[in-house]
């Protein structure tokens, strides 16, 4: 659209839409996608895969593609007119002072902290609660383009040492650095090639940590396949470490050791896919002893959650699918002698343990629910919490005498609350001055029904007063996978969405953790079509209730939320105006045989597993699913260079196909960032890519939003 269509149009409809979408030109010119005839075969059937090569993703070839996609991608973005009123107003949002929750190590408390449009938080720390702060990790400094980031810290037990990793481009393979933690003075070498790991530390010599082999050929796609605990003694050669669990002839791909917190037991958790474990432990106390075994397949979750003298205390999802604690002596710690401590009720459970109490923190209808409990599991209280949303931080050591959570909702700023353990009162301890009056705002929780009838929750927020007329830009954002639950938060970003008259809804699909294994399994392998399903009925939903129209949804998601996009824009490309699919998993015949992504099977399956399995998955993979000659919605698919969780791969050959396909006029773009990962490598440039997607979405829907008015 032109520049005085869109004036005239503000003239004509000062806050919501055009009568006519923005059309772009028939003439509009794609970039080339080279075609080579690849082809694979599963149980007997031929599938050509002709942009196979832009899996090399070191090839000069893939590079040339990605620069001219992103010269027409940004050429396009660069006309729209209010692009970058958006992100300015982002970066307003953005200009306050955001704290974590402190947490104590030695005679620190330590917090992170970010004035407002630092790329990446602070971390400082204080002598005692009333201290004055200083800096203690300063991640804004490790690179000049503010592309490496700070990915997790650890500290010994007296809090006398720390090692820090950090990641460079938003990659997973990370670098660990080792200090003392009193004068930061570096203690060794940096450990490079470390993936998918903490720091657990033993005492102040050493720490346990896993990763794989490093890879030949690409770091960045090559497939890891063997993880491997290791033992670094700190001061000696990487040579050195010591391997405490994982072989070559028995791989798992996700390995992880911690200790309890009086260093009594290292726990070891071992997994082929991301659900279900095994569980070892072994005593540190005898210098002697060997590992335990005490679960021995991967049918379920466990994990040792604290310990009292030789007693283990255990969640687990074994015999129940919504969770429970067990308590087991060490020395008999097999399943057949566990010993319920708090049972499995009608609610998630996911449980900590602080101050010698056990948090037992439940889901109910997708709202957190807290129950504090003694170690016997004796109910103490609930929690009073502020209101309807999500709260967390109810975990910490067991001579805590309070803890700290945050609570959050649709519309309620993270907000850190100190709860005193014995009395179980809470008090506000730290609330962030955002530029946004919630009571401008309403979030509601309806159900509506999937295609076989399955109960679905959704919220909706929206601007209170907001017509219902079908006239209203609406965001629909899901995920719908590996057991993960979406739960009421606060997202700065979305503010601009809302406070333009926009609509948000986040429906809870079948495949996420919302109610529990089952609800998980509801929506994997052979029943992942109920995932699309479930979002395709929520757009139904909006539609019908006069929320928004086809013309006026967008679709949104990310990782797997990405491949639901995928997805449901090939099976109801008339449901929605604009897809924004990101780091989607798009070739479902190939997603395993890129970095760790054969652990995704479990919730997938694979091509290679049967001909049925094969075959249900061609059916719905988002690059196969693709059909020339079929009118597409505007699509701006995101990916960047430095994904190796979800290699870009995947989203260039389904943009590839996707320009191939589209006979209508709706641009159909990818968007392929420098320098970041699986997520932005930081605040700068994930307010680009938010910036943007907002703007195409508005641009494709014919909608000048309120706050482009006084720029225009």
């Amino acid at each position: 659209m032109k520049h005085t269509s869109i004036a005239v149009c503000v003239g004509l409809f000062l806050f919501s839409a055009c009568n006519q979408s923005p059309k772009v030109e028939k003439n509009f010119q794609y970039p080339a996608s080279q075609k080579v005839d690849t082809v694979n075969e599963f149980f007997g059937v031929k599938v050509s895969d002709p942009y196979r090569w832009m899996e090399n993703d070191t090839a000069k070839v893939t590079a040339e593609w990605v620069k001219n996609q992103n010269d027409v991608t940004f050429g396009f973005l660069n006309k729209i007119p209010y692009r970058d009123v958006i992100k300015k107003r982002l970066e307003t949002l953005y200009s306050y002072e955001r704290l974590s929750a402190p947490f104590k190590e030695g005679e620190y408390y330590y917090f992170y902290k970010n004035d407002g449009l630092q790329n990446h938080s602070v971390l400082y720390r204080k002598k005692g609660e009333q201290g004055t702060p200083k800096v203690f990790l300063d991640p804004n400094t490790f690179s000049k383009d503010g592309t490496t980031r700070m990915a997790g810290v650890s500290f010994s037990k007296d809090g006398s040492r720390a090692g820090f990793q950090i990641s460079k481009g938003g990659a997973d393979w990370t670098e660990a650095i080792i200090i003392n933690a009193a004068d930061k003075t570096i203690l060794e070498d940096t450990l490079r090639n470390i993936k998918f790991s903490g720091i657990a530390w033993k005492g102040n010599d050493g720490f346990y940590f896993s990763t794989y082999e490093k890879p030949k050929g690409s770091q960045l796609s090559a497939k890891t396949q063997n993880h491997k605990l290791f033992y670094h003694k700190v001061g000696t050669p990487r040579s050195q470490d010591k391997l405490i669990f994982g072989d070559d002839k028995n791989p798992r791909r996700y390995v992880g050791g911690y200790l309890t917190e009086d260093e009594r037991f290292l726990v070891i958790s071992a997994a082929t896919s991301t659900t279900g474990n095994e569980l070892y432990i072994q005593d540190l106390k005898n210098p002697s002893a060997k590992l335990i075994t005490i679960v021995n397949n991967f049918d379920n979750n466990h994990s040792v959650i604290d310990n009292e003298g030789d007693r283990l205390i255990i969640q687990t999802n074994l015999g129940a699918p919504n969770g429970r604690v067990v308590g087991v002596n060490f020395m008999k710690s097999t399943p057949e002698n566990w010993k319920d401590i708090i049972p499995e009720n009608e609610n998630v459970l996911n449980a900590g343990t602080a101050g010698h109490k056990i948090f037992a923190n439940y889901l109910v209808d997708v709202k957190t629910q807290v129950k504090q409990y003694d170690f016997k599991g004796k109910l103490e209280r609930e929690i009073e919490l502020p209101g309807i949303g999500t709260a967390n931080g109810f975990g910490g050591k067991v001579d805590d005498k309070e803890l700290y959570y945050s609570f959050t909702s649709f519309t309620y700023p993270p907000t850190i609350f100190k709860y005193d353990i014995a009395s179980g009162k809470s008090s506000l301890f730290e609330k962030p001055k955002v530029d946004f009056n919630s009571e401008d705002y309403e979030t509601k929780q309806v159900f509506y029904h999937s295609k076989d009838s399955t109960r679905i929750p959704m919220f909706i927020t929206y601007k209170k007063g907001t017509k219902l007329d079908g006239k209203n830009p609406t965001l629909l954002y899901a995920y719908g996978g590996f057991n993960i639950s979406l739960t009421p938060s606060f997202n700065t970003s979305r503010i601009v969405w809302l406070e333009n008259g926009g609509v948000y809804a986040q429906p809870n699909l079948r495949g996420g953790g919302e109610y529990g294994e089952k609800w998980h399994l509801a929506g994997t392998k052979m029943n992942k079509q109920n995932v699309f399903d479930d979002f395709i009925a929520a757009g139904e939903y909006l539609i019908k209730e006069k929320y928004t129209s086809n013309e006026y949804l967008a679709i949104q998601g990310g990782s797997n939320g990405g491949l639901l996009v995928g997805a449901t824009m090939t099976q109801r490309p008339d449901l929605m105006r604009v897809a924004l699919p990101a780091v989607g998993v798009m070739d479902m015949l190939r997603y395993h045989k890129f970095t760790a992504g054969a652990g995704w099977a479990y919730d997938y399956g694979t091509a290679d597993d049967s001909k049925e399995m094969f075959e249900y998955l061609r059916k719905y993979s988002p690059v196969h699913a693709l059909k020339p000659g079929t009118s597409y919605p505007a699509t701006l698919v995101t990916t960047a260079d430095h994904d190796d969780r979800v290699v870009p791969a995947h989203s260039f050959k389904f943009a590839a196909t996707l320009q191939e396909s589209q006979s209508g006029v709706a641009p159909v773009l990818i968007r392929i960032d420098t320098k970041s990962g699986h997520g932005s490598s930081n605040l700068s440039k994930a307010l680009d890519v938010t910036a943007d997607q907002y703007a195409f979405t508005w641009y494709n829907m014919g909608v000048i939003p309120p706050l482009a008015k006084k720029d225009m």
